[in-house]
């Protein structure tokens, strides 16, 4: 019983990461003067060109949607609906934004994780951290109700294990692919200076902003 427990969670964790957004809208929206789908379309263009030089049999065909919900707040994000990649844009970080060259960099950063696999490298990353802590709890006598949080504190702490190495990844290769989009990374990386620093907290999901920054730069300044 204990490990039919474990062993749905496991299952649950592969699949909490493929459910598409269901209030998102195709990006064709004009913010101010920055047109949305004229940044998308062509950072786009240069990510499904970076995905199929990188990956071979990969999913390339992203799809880059606008979050319209409100209580999204302010964010950006990549996903997958059947192994299509979706990039999600939220409404409130669209407020924020204020040149082409941020909105470049954001959709380049999200591309980026599907380029690089990360959604499948954190699932499994959950998958082993939620098998140990749970065959731990299970070897300490715990019962089935304690081994289920073992296992869900245990995915929690595998996922996290890579996020900040994937989050500067994701900074190189978006570098890159804004470049090549015709942006400004390095002008476009300025949006961090905005955003609330994470420091160094541990198990955090994000690097120090100054950090992110400095990947930017140095992946900029060798190309």
């Amino acid at each position: 019983m204990r490990f039919f427990i474990l062993g749905f969670l496991l299952v649950s964790l592969a699949g909490c990461v493929t459910a598409p957004t269901p209030t998102t809208v195709p990006a064709s929206a004009d913010i101010g003067t920055l047109n949305f789908g004229e940044v998308a379309a062509r950072v786009e263009a240069v990510s499904e060109a970076e995905c199929r030089a990188r990956l071979r049999g990969a999913n390339c065909d992203f799809v880059i949607l606008i979050e319209q919900d409100p209580r999204a707040g302010v964010n950006a994000f990549q996903t997958l609906d059947r192994g299509r990649p979706l990039i999600i844009v939220t409404a409130g970080l669209l407020e924020e934004i204020r040149n082409a060259d941020e909105l470049a960099f954001v959709i380049g950063h999200e591309a980026a994780h599907h380029i690089r696999q990360h959604i499948p490298q954190q699932v499994d990353a959950a998958r082993r951290g939620a098998l140990v802590f749970g065959v731990l709890a299970e070897m300490g006598g715990a019962d089935d109700a304690a081994i289920r949080e073992a296992a869900e504190l245990g995915a929690v702490v595998g996922a996290r294990r890579y996020s900040q190495e994937h989050e500067l990844e994701a900074d190189q290769l978006g570098t890159i692919i804004a470049a090549r989009s015709g942006f400004d990374p390095v002008r476009g990386a300025q949006f961090f200076d905005r955003l609330p620093d994470p420091g160094n907290r541990f198990l955090g999901t994000h690097p120090p902003n100054a950090v992110r920054q400095e990947m930017v730069r140095a992946t900029a300044a060798a190309l």
